[in-house]
């Protein structure tokens, strides 16, 4: 079945379509969630939030402003930075075992494997170093801007117009 129609349906709350959809973006989703949760049973929850999220506001995704994909992996990743951002969350990892901090030693580059689910990573590593680091910072570990900003020590201004940049430098080699 072609995406559009396949999309089409979805909105339409046709049952079939959305375990399609499902089926097609849940590894994708849960890698992206994943490197901001950095846990895996927490990336299978908010996952599915995702979905079900998606289900309840199809009506407002528009293939005019974008792709079905793009427009899930925003749900994706705001949801799994609304998470980090919670309380409940925060409290979670206040007393973290030693795993934790053995994996993120462990990962020499973030963009692991996980990421690589959703096929990014060729095109990001195609990118300027300049690019790499602001896409990998926002995307990939779910900083704000301002955090960005920080940790770059740029200019809050430099990092939107870099991220700006940078995603449409990233969008012309996926689309190309």
């Amino acid at each position: 079945m072609q995406l559009d129609s396949l999309v089409e349906k979805f909105k339409q709350k046709d049952e079939k379509a959305f375990e399609s959809l499902y089926n097609m973006y849940r590894d994708s989703m849960q890698g992206v969630i994943f490197n901001i949760v950095r846990d895996n049973d927490i990336a299978k929850e908010v996952m599915q939030d995702v979905f079900i999220k998606a289900w309840h506001k199809a009506d407002s995704y528009s293939s005019e402003k974008g792709r079905f994909f793009t427009w899930l992996l925003n749900i994706a990743r705001n949801a799994a930075i609304d998470k980090t951002r919670s309380k409940a969350f925060k409290k979670s990892k206040q007393n973290l075992n030693s795993d934790f901090f053995v994996d993120i030693l462990e990962s020499s580059e973030s963009l692991d494997n996980s990421t690589n689910a959703i096929g990014m990573k060729k095109f990001v590593e195609k990118l300027a170093d300049k690019c790499k680091a602001v896409i990998d910072l926002l995307y990939f570990k779910g900083y704000t801007q301002v955090e960005a900003s920080e940790t770059l020590k740029m200019p809050i201004g430099t990092i939107k117009t870099r991220n700006r940049n940078c995603i449409n430098e990233l969008r012309n080699l996926v689309l190309n």
